[in-house]
């Protein structure tokens, strides 16, 4: 069984540590501990992995955000992948810091990446949303998810990723509801 593990962020060293690029941090602390290593292609950096009998496809889109569906149609024809083994990992500001939520489906709840993704392949395809809260003054929304995290959430942040790249093994071993049980309400 293959898998396309997708997280969204934006290239550059200009957004490297910002909240909006959570799903690279994310996918880059997996093929650490993976150790593997991403390359250059179409679309995106692209790096593969295999845990136990499965094989995964990671993917960092190189388009930007409000593009990200083109990378995932790609891919996910490229590699003959269902929807149902796609993951795309995202900052989602309704949730608190820290929040990790898996879902099986649902709307783009605003984020561009999301929104390309859908006008694509449809909105039947399961998500990790990573919460990075709203604490930001109103009519600075864009400020806000292009800024690094606080001090304190950086105190944090690596335990919460380490729980993230738990959840995209256990999504890829255990499937996505065992995983939706063990890990939505922690």
């Amino acid at each position: 069984m293959k898998y396309l593990i997708v997280g969204l962020g934006n290239i550059g060293p200009d957004y490297e540590n910002t909240r909006h690029n959570i799903g690279f941090m994310i996918l880059d602390a997996f093929a650490k501990a993976s150790n593997i290593v991403f390359q250059d292609k179409r679309y995106g950096f692209v790096a593969e992995a295999r845990l136990k009998n499965k094989s995964l496809v990671l993917l960092k889109p190189s388009t930007f955000m409000n593009l990200s569906g083109n990378a995932v149609r790609y891919w996910l024809q490229k590699e003959k992948i269902e929807n149902s083994q796609l993951l795309v990992i995202v900052d989602d500001l309704a949730l608190p810091f820290g929040t990790l939520r898996l879902k099986t489906k649902g709307s783009d709840a605003g984020h561009n990446g999301l929104k390309h993704i859908q006008e694509l392949i449809g909105q039947n395809y399961p998500r990790l949303r990573f919460g990075i809260g709203s604490e930001f003054p109103r009519g600075h929304q864009v400020d806000y998810v292009l800024d690094e995290f606080s001090d304190e959430e950086k105190q944090t942040l690596p335990q919460r990723i380490e729980t993230a790249v738990d959840i995209i093994r256990s999504f890829c071993l255990a499937g996505v509801n065992i995983t939706m049980n063990q890990y939505n309400n922690k």
